[in-house]
Order: structure tokens, then sequence, then C-alpha cells
């Protein structure tokens, strides 16, 4: 079960998110702020693995800097940004911040969804436009040779399970895809993070963007 906060300073947009996620089987909503400041407050208490967080909230603190203290706050609770921003700034500004995941209010109540299930197992969310957007800004970095370093120190099958993250899979999808053990799978991540310096899946998702890995077959 998929506990949820909902966080937007409109009471009738929190009622309508509300309603729909909280009629699904495999969700459960546990709370709702209007704006950061009591979005953190809430958060500490009922720690919740997912937070829906508006970007726009006119009173106390916006969505941006409160995704960023509840990161610090609570690393294991992952942020779906929802917004009407269909900005490159903003998208980037929300990566930044430490959010899990990017959608659009206009998005299909199904893409919602989908999004809440993928970042609440520890991958990461973007719309289909923002990751094109990202490929090519990183693409372009790569070519002038930003940060090139670390990458180097890895070695093909941990590039190989580095792409196979980043385009969502499980380990145990992975481990089935490559032929060897989830227990393999999850030593080559190990090594991932260290050799990289990184602490989450999510986070390996970013650099793995940030390379342009993001190649779905």
């Amino acid at each position: 079960m998929v506990r949820i906060m909902v966080v937007d300073d409109h009471a009738v947009v929190r009622s309508g998110l509300m309603m729909l996620l909280d009629g699904k089987n495999d969700m459960s909503i546990v709370g709702e702020a209007a704006d950061g400041d009591e979005a953190l407050a809430k958060a500490k208490e009922l720690k919740p693995d997912v937070v829906l967080m508006d970007l726009s909230m006119p009173h106390g603190k916006d969505g941006l800097t409160a995704t960023a203290e509840l990161k610090k706050l609570l690393p294991d609770t992952a942020v779906l940004i929802l917004t009407m921003h269909d900005d490159e700034e903003y998208l980037l500004r929300a990566i930044q911040a430490g959010a899990s995941g990017y959608i659009l209010k206009s998005a299909p109540h199904e893409e919602l969804l989908s999004a809440i299930r993928l970042i609440s197992t520890g991958s990461a969310y973007l719309y289909p436009d923002a990751t094109k957007r990202l490929m090519s800004d990183y693409l372009e970095k790569m070519k002038n040779g930003e940060n090139g370093s670390a990458f180097e120190l890895l070695s093909d099958r941990e590039k190989e399970i580095l792409a196979k993250i980043a385009q969502g899979y499980s380990n145990k999808e992975i481990a089935e895809q490559l032929f060897i053990s989830v227990k393999t799978v999850e030593s080559h991540k190990s090594n991932l993070m260290e050799k990289l310096k990184l602490k989450t899946r999510p986070d390996l998702v970013k650099y793995a963007m940030k390379k342009g890995m993001l190649n779905f077959e």
C-alpha cells in the first residue's frame, strides 16, 4: 500500500486528487497540506511513502523549497511534483531539489497513477517531453566533456546495469534480462553508488540521464 500525502494550496484540487487516489486498492491518503510549511510538519509526523507536491503555493514555503527540505528530513520519502509549469527551468530545479518525479496537471489520471506507483518503488518519473529535453541538454554537455572521469571507472557490466536502472527495471527484472542473480545485481548497484558517490536509486537514475543513457528499446 502506497501511503500518500497531497500538498496543494487549492482545497478543490486537493479534494479531487484525494478522491482519485484513495479509491485505488494499492493507495491510501495519509494527509494533506496547503503549503510547504504545513507539508513539512505533517510529513515529519506521518512519514508518507510519496508526497504529491504542487510547485506554486503563495503562502509559506513553495514546492521547490519544501521538496529540498523534506528530502533532507525524510530521504526515503519520494516527491512527485504535480504542476502546470511545462518549463525546463522548473523541471531542472525540481530534480536538483531531490524530486523523484515531475508531471503536469494536464496529464491523464492513469499517467499520474503510474507515476506514483513508479516512484514509490525507488524509480524516477518524468513526462515524455521532459525526458527528451533533459536528454538533449545532457547529451550536449557530454559532447563538451563535462564530468566524465567517474563514469570512466565503471565496467561495461556496471554501465549496462546503470542503464537498466535508469529505464525503471527492478533488480529482479534486470537479473532476468542479464541472466545473473538478484544478489549480483545488488552488488553491482552498490559498486555503482560507491564509484559515483551516490546514495539512492533515484540518484543513479538522474546520473544516467545526465550521461544520456535513457535509451528505451
